[in-house]
């Protein structure tokens, strides 16, 4: 678990300094399984019962990729993790971007805000339509 524990009055990253307006946010369901994203329902048909804000955690990197030919507005060369969270005894994986290409499987992450994934103007769509903001894993 990572030290700084955001607040709702400190939404600044303050790794990037960029307002942070996204929430990282996996489930607890009744049977004690995590799950994200969040769903309706857990793997064994129970509601979920608490949110976990996954940005006070550290994670491992289990796997990770580069690739080289990404969409438009995409960086290129794209490095992309497949990292696990351990909350109490169970765990939870997610997939996203990472700040560097010099990633190793076990690297420990944190997960970093951030306001454009993309460039939103490149592609043939609406701009307005591909804003996508949200997490890169960055080195611990």
């Amino acid at each position: 678990m990572t030290d700084e524990s955001p607040t709702d009055s400190d939404t600044a990253n303050p790794h990037t300094g960029e307002e942070d307006q996204s929430e990282l946010t996996a489930v607890k369901y009744a049977d004690g399984s995590i799950g994200y994203p969040a769903h309706t329902l857990g793997p064994n048909g129970n509601p979920p019962v608490e949110t976990i804000d996954l940005r006070e955690y550290t994670a491992e990197v289990i796997t990770w990729t580069t690739a080289t030919a990404t969409p438009p507005g995409v960086r290129e060369p794209n490095t992309l993790a497949i990292v696990e969270f351990e909350i109490d005894t169970e765990s939870v994986r997610a997939i996203g971007q990472v700040t560097t290409t010099d990633i190793t499987i076990g690297d420990r992450v944190e997960p970093v805000y951030v306001s454009e994934l993309r460039d939103p103007a490149a592609g043939i769509r609406e701009p307005d339509s591909q804003t996508w903001d949200g997490y890169r894993f960055k080195p611990v």
